[in-house]
């Protein structure tokens, strides 16, 4: 049986990404390394919408994060985590792991921050940093950074937003918006295999980190700085970072406002599909990297997901946390396109339909198609 991914991450990789990698192995401290490091180095401003430093990290997107936590606070340092998925408890737990206080700023799963409670909540505090999530993966909710980051400004507090998920699916303009830490993962939108982790520093925040008196050895923002123009601190993924070279060209070739207008094609498809067989979308203000939808009343979604990646090829991620079995995700993110929307929810009519859910069948299909020519025609 073929088999699709259809997951948030890890997500399809393009041929020439992989075939890049097969290549024979080269030294890191070599100007052969050293010019893909440069072009990766600049690529990745151009991703992150920054003429920041951006480091690459030789770890997941959680490596990213633990980076943050390690080297912007002091012992002395409060922080808020604004949590509102499964994401955003993973602030919290970091936090804990560097025993920084950490208060959570807690929302309604799948509902939009209330801004004026958290505009009393960072004044009660007064914390130092403030944590976010751009895409909140586990639930497929679109967060207000541009709002957070104008609170955070007026309030002199610095914020760091995951965008692990939203980076390439949604907008995310680091220096308009002021944001002072963005990071993501190789393996959602930046059309790459899982293992490294790129986190922008505004100047403010390399400052912050010089100053840091938490502990940190491999994750040392100051180390990575020192080494940023040449090739790295530490032995780099050589083999991951020459297919996230080929992947950044890909996304240059086609445009960041072009990338952004295929996710949201893709994702106004995936929903317009899956409502018109009577589905319910799970988050009130959706993603483009991912559509979180609910699984039908009475239905057993670990069922659903597991018949239809079994029975059907088709990889699916289930819901998290209390979300477990209530849920099902759809990811439209990275090297996706509109036929990749179109099997999926053929996949998706197919496996309800044998769980007894009542559909027309073909009729998810047809309501994307209509959105989907829109990739056609431009």
């Amino acid at each position: 049986m073929k088999k699709y991914l259809m997951t948030p991450g890890p997500t399809t990789l393009p041929e020439d990404v992989l075939s890049i990698m097969a290549q024979p192995i080269i030294h890191h401290r070599t100007k052969e390394y050293q010019e893909i490091n440069q072009r990766v180095n600049d690529g990745l401003k151009y991703i992150f919408s920054t003429q920041n430093p951006v480091f690459t990290l030789a770890s997941s997107g959680t490596g990213a994060m633990e980076a943050a936590v390690c080297n912007l606070l002091s012992s002395t340092d409060k922080a808020i985590a604004i949590v509102g998925g499964k994401f955003g408890e993973r602030w919290t737990e970091l936090c804990k792991a560097y025993k920084i206080e950490a208060e959570v700023f807690e929302v309604e799963w799948g509902i939009p921050l209330d801004m004026d409670r958290l505009r009393e909540r960072i004044k009660a505090t007064k914390p130092a940093v403030l944590f976010s999530t751009l895409c909140e993966t586990s639930t497929g909710m679109l967060f207000d950074i541009k709002a957070v980051s104008g609170l955070c400004q007026e309030e002199g507090v610095m914020l760091v937003v995951d965008a692990i998920s939203g980076l390439c699916a949604d907008p995310m303009l680091t220096d308009e918006w002021g944001v002072d830490v963005v990071l993501s993962g190789s393996q959602k939108g930046l059309m790459s295999p899982p293992g490294l982790a790129c986190i922008s520093m505004s100047q403010k925040a390399l400052e912050k980190a010089s100053k840091s008196d938490l502990p940190k050895y491999y994750f040392s923002i100051p180390k990575a700085y020192k080494a940023y123009q040449k090739d790295s601190a530490f032995t780099p993924a050589i083999t991951l970072i020459r297919g996230l070279s080929c992947a950044i060209e890909r996304i240059q070739s086609e445009g960041m406002e072009n990338v952004i207008k295929r996710h949201s094609i893709l994702a106004e498809a995936t929903r317009a599909g899956v409502q018109a067989i009577g589905l319910e979308l799970f988050p009130k203000n959706p993603s483009n990297a991912v559509t979180a939808v609910k699984v039908p009343e009475g239905m057993d979604g670990k069922k659903l997901t597991k018949l239809m990646k079994d029975g059907y090829g088709v990889n699916f991620a289930g819901g998290q946390g209390h979300l477990e079995g209530k849920i099902f995700r759809i990811a439209h993110l990275g090297y996706c396109d509109k036929f990749d929307v179109i099997l999926a929810l053929s996949c998706i009519e197919m496996a309800l339909s044998d769980m007894g859910y009542s559909l027309t069948k073909g009729k998810a299909v047809a309501a994307a198609e209509e959105i989907l020519k829109q990739l056609i025609l431009s």
